[in-house]
């Protein structure tokens, strides 16, 4: 499996986790953390997408933009991830994963922004 097709299929499994944890926090668990993690899955993932094609279509520049992509699918997993861990069973994933998980995607925002302004191999 390539490395676009890799992120399409993460974007994709984020935007399901994101449903279904905002379906989780506003039945069973309204109150909670979870919707926060609800909503970071779903803005990011549509970022993630949106990384991964243009890169493959050459708008940004490759390596930067894959490192971003991938940063922005592990920070946002730590991230919501820790969140939910929390809801469900009252422990961290481990010590400051939501902050390490937090920094990661905003250094992969800032990546995505980088490859933007580098521009791929069709920039224009």
């Amino acid at each position: 499996m390539t490395a676009t097709r890799l992120l399409v299929l993460c974007a994709g499994l984020m935007g399901a986790a994101g449903v279904a944890l905002a379906a989780m926090a506003s039945h069973a668990y309204a109150g909670t953390s979870l919707q926060v993690a609800a909503s970071m899955l779903s803005l990011q993932a549509p970022a993630v997408l949106a990384i991964a094609l243009g890169r493959k279509a050459g708008l940004l520049h490759d390596a930067v933009a894959r490192i971003a992509a991938w940063a922005l699918v592990a920070g946002t997993a730590v991230f919501a991830g820790d969140l939910a861990m929390r809801t469900f069973t009252g422990q961290a994933l481990f010590p400051m994963a939501a902050p390490v998980g937090g920094m990661a995607m905003i250094a992969a925002w800032l990546g995505a922004a980088v490859a933007g302004a580098l521009g791929g191999r069709q920039s224009g």
